[in-house]
């Protein structure tokens, strides 16, 4: 059985190679000899940042397929300019990293963490303010794409009244689009962060989004850590100028726990919201049907 060769850019989709099937020769860019080079049309990657010398290295490349559903690593002006087409694994994971973003909210508001800590301590109640209910709240999202979707859709379970902002309007939209962020946070009770991070749009949720937000407000940050000033934030809950926040990213991975010591109105989490055993099997999934598709001539599954 003839098979395409696929340089591996990213070590551990080596690593996984039972789950890649048949019909592939995988090799990392290191193994292609000299004089095979050009006969590479596809590279994978896993979605960290992406070598454009690679580019170089395999002139024949016409397609990079990202195992990720993120691409800030990857250039995709370049890939664009070179009429190289990208691939990745967009809203295989939308319901997990919308799940995680539910989770993460319900702990920061309920309390769930602190409750718990001071029950293992041999204590209850004392000491402890009543929580508020959620019915009637008021929750914000930053970006409806398949994630904001999917968040907007449990909130409204939990009967939250539930508003929007992108920069684009969605005029088939069954939630109220708000006319800038910073409107979007002051209406807030809870702002939900789940737009796709880009080159221009570092530090969105600057620290005015932050105080519009206000001292009973929660943030909660299911995207990328880039998207929010992150020193803004870490201040405005110390001080009590934001009340809460539950977060899945963080501006640097790993983070350093010191930038988080004495900040205990925060739940945080090592980005996982997507980590599931089904989205890694689904990603996976995508990532070969995209290169498959691409290598029969055929509509890609999911371009950028």
């Amino acid at each position: 059985m003839e098979t395409a060769p696929i340089v591996v850019a990213s070590p551990f989709l080596l690593d996984r190679r039972a789950e890649w099937g048949e019909g592939f020769t995988l090799r990392m860019p290191a193994d292609v000899a000299e004089g095979q080079r050009g006969a590479i049309r596809v590279i994978a990657t896993g979605g960290e940042k992406f070598d454009l010398g690679l580019l170089d290295l395999f002139p024949g490349v016409r397609l990079v397929a990202c195992f990720s559903t993120g691409y800030e690593g990857i250039d995709l002006t370049e890939l664009r300019r070179r009429s190289i087409a990208l691939t990745t694994a967009a809203g295989v994971n939308a319901h997990d990293v919308a799940d995680q973003a539910i989770a993460l909210f319900l702990a920061q508001w309920h309390a769930i963490i602190p409750g718990n800590e001071t029950v293992r301590r041999g204590g209850w109640r004392a000491g402890m303010s009543p929580r508020r209910s959620l019915r009637g709240r008021r929750a914000g999202i930053v970006g409806l794409g398949r994630i904001g979707s999917a968040i907007a859709s449990r909130l409204a379970a939990h009967e939250m009244e539930v508003r929007w902002w992108a920069p684009r309007a969605r005029p088939d939209a069954p939630w109220p689009r708000m006319e800038s962020l910073h409107a979007l946070a002051e209406w807030s009770d809870a702002l939900f962060i789940a737009c796709r991070s880009d080159s221009n749009n570092a530090g969105l949720v600057d620290e005015e989004a932050i105080r519009a937000l206000g001292p009973d407000g929660v943030l909660v940050n299911v995207s990328r850590g880039t998207l929010v000033d992150e020193a803004a934030l870490r201040s405005s809950l110390k001080s009590g100028r934001l009340g809460g926040a539950a977060l899945d990213v963080f501006a640097r991975e790993p983070l350093d726990p010191a930038d988080w010591n004495g900040i205990g109105n925060a739940v945080l989490s090592p980005h996982m919201a997507g980590y599931t055993q089904e989205a890694g099997l689904a990603m996976f999934g995508q990532l070969r049907e995209n290169i498959r598709r691409f290598l029969a001539g055929e509509e890609l599954l999911s371009p950028e």
